[in-house]
């Protein structure tokens, strides 16, 4: 099935937002700080940030790759699902949703990995970050998980698209964490500033997204599964 610039530019968009969640740039931002420090040249933060982006990259599309494959590899999943997309993608929506506004608690197993471990990793230059950048994007915290999982894996479900969409996100995650990088590579004072506005940044495009999520999964299902609505 094709996707156009809509689908694209949603998944860069989540992508961005999970970026920009707590969680997720307070580990992204102190990695690619740490690395940088270790390589001695003026703008070795921004190539850090770029090769972490680079391992979670990876590590969205390969989970991307064992759903939707498995899925579609199965004859009865994947017919139902070419049956039946709209409807479930109505209700998962819905509930992405209200994880994303906080109005559903959802809690994540805690991955925890070797101190020692990750300082190597950190010390290792480039490939350290790939690496990094590859583990810590399985970390999922509740927001990051419910935008990918809930949002990002059934619209690249639905128009089988294993690894363009998925990539797309990984871009998305990418542009705040180099972003801040560059920051800090001119100036560490600016980096403060940015740092210290995004949380109120990020709660009201998380509120936005959320909403629209509510509202989109309502359509939804009031037009393919209630057959309420007719445009």
């Amino acid at each position: 099935m094709e996707f156009g610039a809509a689908q694209i530019l949603s998944v860069i968009w989540l992508g961005i937002l999970t970026s920009i969640s707590p969680c997720p740039l307070a580990t992204n931002i102190a990695a690619t700080t740490y690395i940088g420090k270790q390589i001695k040249f003026r703008y070795a933060t921004v190539l850090a940030a770029v090769a972490y982006t680079i391992g979670r990259t990876i590590a969205y599309m390969l989970i991307s790759i064992l759903i939707i494959a498995g899925l579609i590899s199965i004859p009865g999943v994947s017919n139902f699902l070419q049956h039946h997309m709209n409807q479930i993608l109505g209700p998962v929506l819905l509930v992405s949703g209200l994880f994303i506004l906080d109005l559903v608690p959802l809690k994540m197993p805690n991955i925890g990995y070797n101190t020692g471990m990750l300082q190597k990793l950190g010390d290792s230059g480039f490939f350290g970050a790939v690496v990094l950048g590859f583990l810590f994007a399985l970390s999922f915290c509740p927001v990051s998980a419910a935008l990918f999982f809930g949002s990002v894996i059934p619209v690249a479900l639905k128009f089988q698209s294993a690894i363009f969409l998925p990539f797309c996100y990984g871009i998305g995650t990418a542009a705040p964490v180099i972003g801040f990088a560059v920051i800090i590579a001119y100036s560490s004072r600016f980096a403060g500033i940015f740092f210290n506005k995004l949380p109120v940044a990020e709660r009201w495009l998380r509120r936005i997204t959320g909403v629209l999520f509510v509202f989109i999964g309502l359509y939804f299902c009031f037009k393919y599964i209630f057959k309420v609505i007719n445009f």
